[in-house]
């Protein structure tokens, strides 16, 4: 019998690149470095708190579309305490299931085809095929090397009458670049008298390292009016695999979110939202993240420096790029993440997977969110063998 025509809508997207390598690292038995998750445990007090909460009555059923109440209400103290602007949890806060379905659910509610959505790239692979599935038209601005920061004058002239939506990542995955003041202060400029609107992903909010603050979205009275600010609890809490994240935007922006949302998940875990609520108002568990994960970054960075990697700055987030051009010439960055997996034991992520057309800069990408044993045996194996047999220059 002849099988009935089928025409992807994404023809030339494979399996993500964080599965492909993940897989390879475990056919390889090779220390996971490539997809962004810890190797510990959330805290303590949220473990026993979901433990309460998943044998309580009633918390086996449907939560509200929205989110639970006390849940939102929770984001709303935290986010005013952060970022000085309280949003109303009945109208401006949706909780979805992790960040990527709130970002779908905003492009699926905003997006119409033939609309421009500006993307700054190096961006998390989601980004471009997500905007396509809409009927968008990607249009993509180069953060800048060697520090990745955004050219205001590209992105200035970029932006169109079609342009629907621009998309910025702060801390950015994957470079770990941070936006500031000014630059959301340039961003308000370019977009004042003009329908575009803004989707600000900030999941790494609480990792911003050396003294610096998190310049949120939410705290800019001219850009939240524009926004939608994702933010994620499984980041937060070393809970990756929770999949609980929200969004916050104005009461209109966010009653377009919610005619998506409750059609693709419809709500989220009840015990998990309940268990989240409980523990929210400890802000010890979020204010502590910046010098825990600032540790690790140190503590990687000291490591790597024996394996001859140039290590590029990390101001946030839990990612380390490296170039590794000087170890391997001429090699493409996706053929020695493969080879520094399957010869040298530990997995990466190749840079180019954050580009649209494969740009390839002779850069790899670390995740340090992980256990200091962790790291010192990655590191190890990457002082004692890169791919090829060589043994790094002392």
């Amino acid at each position: 019998m002849a099988q009935p025509a089928l025409l992807s809508k994404l023809p030339d997207v494979g399996t993500s690149i964080f599965s492909v390598m993940t897989q390879l690292a475990q056919e390889n038995g090779a220390i996971n470095l490539a997809q962004g998750f810890p190797d510990y445990d959330p805290p303590r007090p949220l473990l026993e708190a979901l433990a309460r909460q998943v044998l309580m009555p009633g918390h086996q059923q449907y939560a509200p579309m929205p989110g639970l109440p006390s849940l939102r209400e929770a984001i709303a103290a935290k986010t005013a305490r952060l970022y000085g602007h309280q949003p109303d949890p009945a109208t401006d806060i949706t909780v979805t299931s992790g960040a990527t379905e709130a970002l779908y659910s905003v492009l699926a509610a905003v997006v119409r085809p033939g609309d421009e959505v500006l993307i700054l790239e190096p961006a998390y692979d989601l980004y471009g095929p997500a905007v396509r599935l809409q009927g968008g038209i990607p249009v993509y601005v180069p953060l800048q090397f060697p520090d990745f920061r955004p050219n205001w004058d590209q992105v200035a002239a970029a932006l169109t009458p079609r342009t629907r939506l621009v998309m910025i990542n702060t801390p950015h995955n994957p470079t770990g670049a941070i936006l500031t003041t000014d630059d959301l202060d340039t961003l308000a400029a370019l977009l004042r008298n003009t329908d575009t609107l803004l989707l600000s992903d900030e999941v790494y909010e609480h990792m911003v390292f050396d003294g610096a603050t998190h310049t949120s979205v939410t705290g800019h009275p001219e850009l939240r009016e524009r926004a939608f600010v994702l933010s994620s609890f499984g980041k937060t809490y070393h809970a990756t695999g929770w999949k609980v994240g929200y969004c916050v935007a104005p009461a209109r922006l966010s009653a377009e979110l919610r005619r998506v949302h409750q059609f693709v998940t419809f709500s989220v875990s009840t015990p998990t939202q309940h268990a989240l609520a409980e523990v929210l108002p400890d802000t010890t568990l979020y204010d502590t993240l910046p010098a825990f994960y600032q540790q690790k970054r140190d503590l990687f960075r000291e490591l790597l420096v024996p394996a001859g990697f140039r290590l590029l700055p990390v101001r946030g987030g839990y990612f380390q790029v490296a170039d590794f051009s000087a170890l391997a010439p001429g090699v493409s960055d996706e053929d020695f993440a493969r080879r520094l997996t399957t010869e040298t034991g530990v997995a990466v992520v190749p840079l180019s997977a954050f580009y649209h057309n494969r740009h390839d800069q002779s850069l790899i990408r670390f995740c340090f969110a992980k256990q200091d044993t962790t790291l010192h045996a990655a590191a190890e194996r990457l002082r004692q063998r890169q791919p090829g047999g060589t043994t790094p220059q002392q």
